[in-house]
């Protein structure tokens, strides 16, 4: 076990360069299962999750190699369709699976996906995206088993725009027979990229990024190189990061088009932002209350509520945040209070009356997103802190504590006593 130890009230300074996405380069280390052959990511950052995945396609019969920041994905061996329950239970993202295993072999057995207790996240939607387009899926004991003769082209509504479905749906669709049209679909930017992976293998995809997207199946798929986009929420956080600290830094390899939601929202608390080509700088000013509430992109990202949450605990009025995607997302509270905050959560919203200044503690990290928000508030607060149960940041943020150690940051992290 880990921890961080931070020194607070340090302005943050300087240029930071974001990792490639966690949540890009996952559905695609699962995509490159759809064919036989070697394919080469790009920009690929150094987590738990990207591990676990790799162990997974490892055992599924891959071949994989990691060269800096490239992974060398050979598939050209894989003959399984069944994923150990072991991994299964320790990263969500393993349910993205389904699609190319179904589309490469007709066929897949995986227990129900584990990840962050951050609420439920039932795979309703990605087990009716499937049955539209010819699976039958059993349900037993804890697992799945889909299987189809043939994949056919259909439509696919979805009641909820899910990421993962909608991805899921998309890779499975792509060796089917005919058109498959998924309305309603999640409009995130790891989804655009996800089609620009694999329409370079083949596929035929159009509408990624909107709320309707065609699949043209076609019969075969070739391996592909590709380089993953940005991780946009570790952008967000090292924004706000900038703005909790009173600094000034800049965020490089970005597209500031696709952190809108979150731009707009930091200068409505008072911080002065500026967006180039490839980056977004931002300087804090007064810090003021806003209401925030997340929403399916491009509504306010909810895997950024935790860290904006700390950031208004310290700016002047109240605060109102609003939790519409999953309901046990305000575990970082209760240890944000141990600081000084001044919260108060009533079902999925949290009122926060700004204090003048958090104060060092000794706190726990109880999931991903919460565990970067309690780094941001040591980072502003008044002496040390410790920020325990680290491993769950480093299944998301690639050498969180060193980029922050870049930009000023008085952060270690040691072996828990």
């Amino acid at each position: 076990m880990e921890k961080f130890i931070v020194k607070g009230e340090v302005q943050l300074t300087g240029n930071v360069r974001v990792s490639g996405a966690k949540n890009a380069t996952l559905p695609i280390m699962a995509a490159t299962l759809l064919c036989s052959g070697i394919s080469v990511i790009h920009d690929v950052p150094n987590l738990r999750d990207i591990q676990v995945m790799k162990e997974i396609l490892a055992l599924l019969g891959a071949k994989i190699v990691r060269e800096g920041k490239t992974l060398i994905v050979d598939t050209t061996n894989v003959c399984k369709a069944e994923i150990p329950e072991h991994l299964m239970r320790e990263m969500r993202a393993s349910v993205f699976l389904m699609g190319p295993l179904l589309g490469r072999f007709r066929k897949v057995r995986l227990s129900y996906p584990g990840g962050c207790a951050i609420g439920p996240r039932p795979i309703n939607l990605h087990i009716k995206a499937l049955e539209k387009i010819g699976t039958r899926v059993q349900e037993s004991f804890g697992y799945i088993d889909a299987e189809a003769e043939q994949l056919k082209g259909a439509e696919i509504h979805f009641d909820f725009p899910s990421v993962g479905a909608t991805e899921n749906a998309i890779m499975a669709a792509v060796l089917a027979n005919g058109i498959t049209v998924i309305r309603n679909a999640a409009r995130e930017p790891e989804i655009c990229d996800l089609q620009t992976f694999l329409n370079k293998m083949g596929a035929k995809i159009s509408g990624a990024g909107t709320d309707t997207i065609r699949i043209d199946g076609v019969n075969q798929l070739f391996p592909a190189e590709h380089s993953v986009m940005f991780d946009r929420i570790e952008a967000g956080t090292l924004l706000i990061a900038g703005a909790i600290t009173h600094g000034d830094v800049i965020v490089e390899n970005v597209i500031p088009e696709c952190l809108f939601s979150v731009i707009d929202k930091l200068q409505e608390i008072g911080a002065q932002v500026i967006s180039g080509t490839n980056y977004v700088r931002i300087k804090a000013g007064e810090l003021r209350g806003v209401d925030v509430k997340t929403l399916p992109y491009p509504g306010f990202p909810t895997d950024l509520q935790a860290p904006i949450l700390s950031l208004v605990t310290i700016a002047k009025g109240t605060s109102i945040i609003t939790e519409t995607i999953f309901e046990n997302r305000f575990k970082h509270v209760d240890e944000l209070t141990r600081m000084g905050a001044k919260i108060k959560v009533e079902g999925r919203t949290a009122i926060i009356r700004g204090v003048p200044k958090l104060t060092g503690a000794i706190v726990s990290a109880p999931d991903l997103r919460a565990g970067s928000a309690l780094v941001l508030a040591a980072l502003s607060a008044e002496g040390n802190s410790d920020i325990e149960h680290v491993y769950h940041i480093d299944r998301g943020y690639e050498n969180f504590e060193t980029k922050l150690y870049g930009l000023g940051a008085q952060i270690v992290r040691v072996k828990c006593d």
